[in-house]
């Protein structure tokens, strides 16, 4: 019913900045929240970033705050993820993932309050 398609990511020299983009489609009226994940290897998928459908609510985990900015263009469908000041311990794939209404749940930072996931988006950062 939803497609998430991420794109943005890349390899960084740490220290460095990424934009990463999520596009969303499908035969849908629907408005929704969306989040960031990420996975690191051997690890579980943590929670990064979420923003509600009017941008008013946004919420970051602590080892983003500061350093990740959240941001959607409803008109493009489109929500982003500008990561500035990327540490080694970035190094993830990340995934954009589209909620089930247009507000964000009190439990935004977990991975089941989310219907709709993209394929993942490669981001590196080498010390």
């Amino acid at each position: 019913q939803v497609q998430l398609v991420e794109s943005g990511g890349g390899l960084v020299q740490a220290g460095g900045s990424l934009r990463l983009s999520c596009a969303a489609s499908g035969r849908t009226f629907r408005n929704y929240a969306m989040g960031w994940f990420r996975q690191a290897p051997g690890k579980e998928r943590e929670f990064a970033a979420a923003i509600s459908w009017s941008s008013g609510s946004k919420r970051y985990a602590d080892s983003v705050k500061g350093r990740f900015t959240i941001s959607r263009d409803n008109a493009k469908n489109t929500v982003y993820l500008q990561m500035n000041s990327l540490k080694p311990e970035d190094t993830a794939v990340y995934y954009c993932a589209a909620g089930r209404d247009q507000y964000l749940s009190t439990s935004y930072y977990e991975r089941h309050e989310y219907d709709y996931w993209g394929q993942g988006t490669q981001v590196t950062v080498s010390s």
